[in-house]
């Protein structure tokens, strides 16, 4: 971890622990982290899937993940110069409805920092670049969820 710029990233089967990622954080300098987080909901109205969701199922390519974070991370203090650290983190495995399945949170001196549009931006580009596949499951049928993967040739780095 960089002192000037604390990372964390995570493909994880466990609970996420907020305090614990806002910690890694926190730095003196540090007034602000911004957390967006996903969780898994009940009712899905979109065409081709389940009415109702009662789990999704999440894999990932880990190596691959890890390391589109970490790309993630620095494209966003490309981006946003003055937020200090980085945490992303993708649950995997068997999750329940209400339960946490992504994490992003940018931490700045202040809020007004560019630390909400970091943590906006850190998410759609997890949606984008890291490869991370869903199923929802629902009562009577299970459907593969085609995301929104779709890296560039300039995201291969």
């Amino acid at each position: 971890m960089n002192e000037n710029h604390p990372t964390y990233f995570a493909i994880t089967e466990e609970t996420t622990d907020l305090n614990a990622i806002h910690a890694r954080l926190t730095r003196p300098n540090v007034g602000a982290i911004i957390t967006f987080t996903g969780a898994v909901r009940g009712a899905t109205q979109r065409d081709g899937l389940p009415p109702k969701t009662i789990h999704l199922e999440y894999e990932a390519y880990e190596e691959m993940a890890t390391e589109r974070m970490q790309q993630i991370a620095e494209e966003i203090w490309e981006r946003y110069p003055m937020v200090m650290g980085v945490a992303i983190v993708q649950r995997i495995g068997r999750l329940q409805v209400g339960e946490m399945t992504t994490l992003v949170a940018c931490a700045a001196a202040h809020r007004d920092q560019g630390a909400f549009d970091a943590a906006r931006y850190g998410i759609d580009r997890l949606k984008e670049i890291v490869p991370v596949w869903k199923k929802e499951v629902g009562a009577d049928e299970s459907v593969w969820m085609e995301g929104d993967y779709r890296p560039s040739p300039a995201d291969n780095r």
